[in-house]
């Protein structure tokens, strides 16, 4: 199936979707981005951008005329209000989406699966959270599958937890500190645990080679991305590497601050609900995926490391 080679971006300012706008940028596709305030500074010059709110249905429906993609990565920052955002948001978008006939894409993550899951994980791995966000999550895959029944066309992109030189709320921000040279790494799992993270500028690659053949994706598409599969001691070491400094102490992360602080702020609450995401091996199967495209998107982690920090303000 053709679709016009316009893609809107909801989020196109954060994390996941500043790069996956660059990489449909990249491939030839016109991208539309939905801000609050269109003359911010820094925005990004080659997006069309549109003043709104993703959670005014009306103003979704004006950004999304004529375009054959909506990339859903508009997410409430620093984890608040999801109960009363999330869902809201994400029904503007699918009847955008009705209304074009577009394809949305979701960047999924792995708050959906509970233990139970773990530690390998399929498209098809049951989706039994214990998390609120979890719960969420679910739903909103829920509804989109729901949608594809209805015409409209969905791709899912489950992945690892997320860092790049442009990331947002992301586990990176967590273990260091942002805009501050960096002095030790307080990393929260055990030390020697494989943990699956996304890279996000391959995350944006992957979704757009995806795109590019449309026409061979079944109308409710899941796939899950790699990324890498480090544990503690490898990611600190590349961390070490990129600092040029091979001292860098690596820290056990203060799990008991975040619990003692976690009824009084919401972002601690919602962090420490993943503890057990770190507690356990942690593996995204991408098999489905490397089987599609031939091969997954994939920076080396050295590079991709340093990249981040440099963005963080790290080095």
């Amino acid at each position: 199936m053709k679709t016009a080679r316009i893609a809107l971006v909801l989020g196109a300012t954060g994390g996941s979707g500043s790069e996956i706008a660059s990489a449909l940028l990249h491939s030839g596709w016109t991208v539309r981005g939905l801000v609050r305030d269109a003359t911010r500074p820094q925005l990004a010059a080659d997006i069309e951008w549109h003043e709104g709110d993703a959670m005014n249905a009306n103003d979704v429906a004006k950004a999304a005329r004529g375009v054959g993609v909506i990339v859903h990565a508009v997410n409430p920052p620093g984890y608040r209000n999801w109960n009363t955002l999330v869902l809201p948001m994400l029904d503007n978008t699918i009847a955008a989406a009705q209304q074009n006939n577009a394809r949305i894409v979701l960047p999924g993550t792995v708050y959906n699966f509970g233990p139970d899951a773990l530690p390998l994980l399929s498209e098809s791995s049951p989706q039994q959270p214990l998390t609120r966000k979890g719960a969420i999550r679910v739903q909103m895959e829920n509804s989109l599958e729901v949608a594809a029944t209805n015409g409209v066309r969905v791709l899912i992109l489950r992945c690892g937890d997320f860092f790049g030189p442009r990331a947002g709320n992301n586990w990176f921000s967590a273990i260091l500190k942002p805009g501050k040279r960096l002095s030790s790494v307080n990393y929260p799992g055990t030390r020697d645990l494989p943990h699956d993270w996304a890279y996000l500028p391959d995350v944006g690659k992957t979704i757009a080679l995806l795109l590019e053949r449309e026409s061979e994706l079944a109308a409710f598409e899941r796939f899950h991305f790699g990324g890498h599969r480090v544990d503690g001691n490898a990611l600190m070491s590349a961390i070490r590497k990129a600092a040029a400094d091979p001292k860098l102490p690596l820290r056990s992360f203060p799990w008991w601050l975040v619990t003692l602080a976690s009824p009084f702020v919401t972002m601690f609450r919602e962090v420490r609900e993943m503890r057990y995401l770190w507690r356990q091996p942690l593996q995204l199967h991408n098999r489905k995926l490397v089987a599609f495209l031939g091969a997954e998107p994939h920076t080396d982690l050295d590079r991709a490391v340093g990249d981040t920090l440099q963005g963080m303000g790290c080095l």
